[in-house]
């Protein structure tokens, strides 16, 4: 009888341990990434997430519209293999997710689950002439910036389609904004609907009135 109770005994204390041990593991893994009822993440690998809805946005035409079945995105330049690719294709290549903040020249800031087709997997397709060291994004609003080359590529920065696991909306830069991490907001270009890659060095929209070209987080706002 008293080996029975003892046997009794441990089992129980082994289901209850057991049992503990999956409550806090939920209890971590809810704590990595929460969404909300309608789908959007509000945490990510231990970030909390501004909600798109208290987002902030700059554009110098206001939001545009892009129809998804008639997108496509121009990959020119001083490539081996120019691209026009649809939204379909996109959404087709292997994806990349990370949290990542944008950071407004302006002082704001918002901090975000990004998902997207990185730039190298772009390049590895086209093929990039070795003289190239600029890349200047196009958008749907007459928008430009540009970046080095160097930069895209050994920080595997991403187009994203999606942020906070939901698909772009048209306010934030559907189909495509460019990720830009450690870079000033005015770097993350909005419906972007080409990338021309050039060895000759480009000032954008606000760059060609004083903004600086490098854009570091933390570095001066204007051309010295």
């Amino acid at each position: 009888m008293i080996n029975r109770k003892q046997d009794r005994i441990v089992f129980i204390a082994v289901i209850s341990i057991f049992l503990l041990l999956v409550l806090i593991s939920g209890c971590v893994e809810d704590s990595q990434e929460k969404t909300n009822t309608s789908g959007e993440a509000t945490v990510f690998e231990g970030h909390q997430l501004t909600p798109i809805s208290k987002q902030r946005n700059n554009a110098i035409q206001g939001t545009q519209y892009i129809d998804k079945n008639t997108y496509e995105l121009h990959v020119y330049g001083l490539v081996d293999n120019p691209v026009n690719l649809s939204y379909e294709q996109i959404l087709a290549y292997p994806s990349v997710t990370r949290f990542v903040r944008l950071d407004c020249v302006e002082g704001w800031g918002f901090d975000g689950k990004w998902t997207g087709v990185s730039l190298n997997t772009i390049f590895n397709e086209t093929g990039i002439n070795s003289s190239a060291t600029t890349v200047i994004f196009h958008s749907a609003d007459g928008y430009s910036t540009a970046l080095e080359l160097d930069y895209l590529v050994e920080n595997d920065i991403m187009l994203a389609y999606e942020i906070n696991d939901v698909t772009l909306p048209a306010d934030r830069g559907f189909p495509l904004q460019l990720v830009a991490e450690v870079k000033y907001g005015y770097k993350w270009a909005k419906w972007i609907t080409s990338i021309e890659v050039t060895d000759e060095s480009y000032k954008g929209y606000w760059e060609s009135v004083g903004y600086s070209n490098n854009a570091d987080v933390g570095g001066p706002a204007f051309e010295r």
